[in-house]
């Protein structure tokens, strides 16, 4: 029996190129979910997180053509929704495909809080692009409320926020739990919703609050990974392998790569941050603590688990 971090993309589950609609993401999750199913017939303990990039611009987007009727929401209630959102889907569709088998599982859903750093570099230098695109005088109208605009084409802006470290999972103890119980745990969503804390000078009793962050959400699988001391950390994407030279006619996928292989293309700049490179990082993390990572297409999830796609990354 193995411990097994699963970590769903966000653009897997709803790829660029498709339409966006609940029905075609929830048909993704199913695949995923008849795939699923075989593992857990084997009784591995399994954890699925998931990205949410598509799904919180939606929000945003939702948000932004409302504004003029409905207050919007800060970006960590608009995280919290997302964990909601897709967990439910997350958990109707392994529900359903494990009836289907006469699979008697618990699935659960944690809507989960990361503590980062307030200090963190990534907060003086904010780089992730969220929502939707403004015009150079919306953006002019944002960056009066002191909220960060990046031009991301010729006259197009977006929002920008920073991307901070995960330091530590709050409901991790939790979590451990519903495992020990043989739970399905759905957990570190969208990479968790981000917090910093804050202390009373007087009572000194710790106090949390979120702040406008979005975390890295295989970073946040890789830590996950290490607290529970899982065997495997699966990174499921809209990618068949990791390249180099990736987009290019003289690209290579791997099939396996060392740690030390792994660290020595991140630092040339093979793996773009935003992509492929905190895939790259996160598994990098995981091998330092022994574990091994297989980064590989949704639609290849059992033939990656069984060495025979995707690529393996381990010490």
């Amino acid at each position: 029996m193995k411990k097994i971090v699963i970590a769903l993309g966000g653009n897997a589950i709803r790829s660029p190129r498709g339409d966006g609609k609940f029905e075609s993401q929830f048909k993704e999750l199913m695949i995923f979910a008849d795939s699923l199913k075989k593992i857990v017939k084997k009784n591995h303990q399994i954890v699925i997180t998931h990205g949410n990039g598509p799904q919180v611009g939606d929000i945003l987007l939702q948000q932004d053509l409302s504004k003029d009727y409905v207050k919007p929401l800060p970006l960590a209630v608009c995280d919290a929704q997302t964990q909601g959102q897709i967990g439910f889907m997350l958990q109707q569709a392994l529900l359903n495909s494990f009836q289907k088998s006469g699979i008697k599982k618990e699935v659960v859903t944690i809507i989960t809080q990361i503590l980062v750093d307030r200090n963190d570099s990534a907060f003086s230098n904010p780089t992730k692009p969220i929502g939707p695109f403004y015009t150079p005088g919306e953006a002019k109208e944002f960056r009066k409320k002191g909220i960060k605009m990046k031009e991301i084409t010729y006259r197009s802006f977006r929002r920008v926020v920073a991307s901070p470290r995960p330091k530590e999972i709050l409901e991790i103890e939790a979590i451990k739990n519903l495992i020990s119980q043989d739970m399905l745990v759905i957990a570190c969503g969208g990479g968790g919703i981000p917090i910093v804390e804050i202390k009373n000078q007087i009572s000194k009793i710790k106090n949390y609050k979120p702040i406008d962050a979005v975390i890295d959400k295989d970073l946040a699988s890789s830590l996950l990974a290490r607290e529970i001391g899982a065997d495997i950390l699966l990174i499921l994407t809209d990618v068949k392998n990791v390249f180099l030279n990736f987009g290019k006619r003289n690209q290579i996928a791997f099939k396996t790569l060392t740690m030390e292989q792994a660290k020595r293309y991140l630092k040339e700049g093979q793996f773009p941050p935003g992509s492929m490179g905190p895939k790259v990082e996160a598994a990098v993390e995981f091998a330092e603590r022994g574990g091994r990572t297989i980064i590989a297409h949704l639609r290849d999830f059992s033939l990656a688990l069984s060495g025979k796609a995707g690529t393996t990354i381990e010490n």
